[in-house]
């Protein structure tokens, strides 16, 4: 989210996902550079923070969007509730600023379905199995959208991006990039290789892994399909 503006944009858009799906989870990132910001206020501190204490505070983040949006979504009378990455059932290595998921335990967000809300979860961070809170690195929030959709059997994963989809090059930094409507895993792998940096290699090895169908929106022309990836898809012509 670009700023705070953003969440009363991102509540419409979910409002008539809702009326489509009967169950709906999100998984939110931290505000603009916000993150980027935290890092740079650790150094002021420190010129080399801790990394526990490090995550402890660029975590918060995710905190600050999630309640936001749920506050946006309550607005437009649609009941929802969020959750941290720990509430969340999200449990990963105790590798602080780099942790991988190991689990999910999602029995809390499943009850929030279960009651009709919609579940709001903090991307990028989780908790180790020794109660700390942790984060995922560069492009965590991508990696917690398709492990939550694993864990909850979701029909699939739409990710509403800055950029209409995947490119052969990045689409944020090359405005004449080749949008393909359709690619593999494979192929999706590939590409973010030669860093189209749509969606982070982590989040695709795992759909691919999983069988996990995504799609990539943009997030400005949020009703049409920039990119699916998918096993099934037929090979397209790079």
């Amino acid at each position: 989210m670009a700023n705070a503006q953003q969440f009363s944009k991102l509540a419409e858009l979910i409002e008539k996902r809702v009326e489509e799906f009967p169950r709906v989870v999100v998984v939110v990132s931290a505000m603009g550079s916000s993150t980027d910001e935290l890092m740079e206020l650790a150094r002021i501190v420190h010129p080399d923070p801790p990394k526990r204490e490090q995550d402890m505070l660029v975590s918060v983040g995710e905190r600050v969007s999630i309640a936001l949006l749920a506050m946006a979504l309550e607005l437009r009378g649609i009941d929802a509730i969020s959750f941290t990455g720990s509430q969340s059932g999200i449990i990963t290595t105790n590798e602080h600023s780099q942790a991988q998921i190991e689990e999910i335990r999602p029995q809390r967000i499943e009850k929030a379905l279960d009651q009709g809300k919609v579940a709001i979860v903090a991307g990028f961070q989780g908790m180790s199995r020794e109660k700390e809170i942790t984060t995922l690195g560069r492009g965590g929030s991508d990696t917690s959208a398709v492990a939550l959709a694993v864990a909850l059997k979701a029909e699939r994963v739409e990710f509403y991006k800055d950029v209409p989809g995947i490119g052969r090059t990045n689409p944020k930094t090359d405005l004449n990039a080749k949008i393909f409507p359709s690619l593999s895993y494979d192929q999706a792998l590939s590409i973010v290789g030669e860093g189209a940096e749509v969606l982070h290699h982590r989040s695709l090895e795992l759909a691919k892994r999983e069988g996990v169908e995504l799609q990539i929106r943009f997030f400005n022309n949020p009703e049409e399909v920039g990119t699916v990836v998918k096993e099934s898809l037929a090979e397209v012509d790079f």
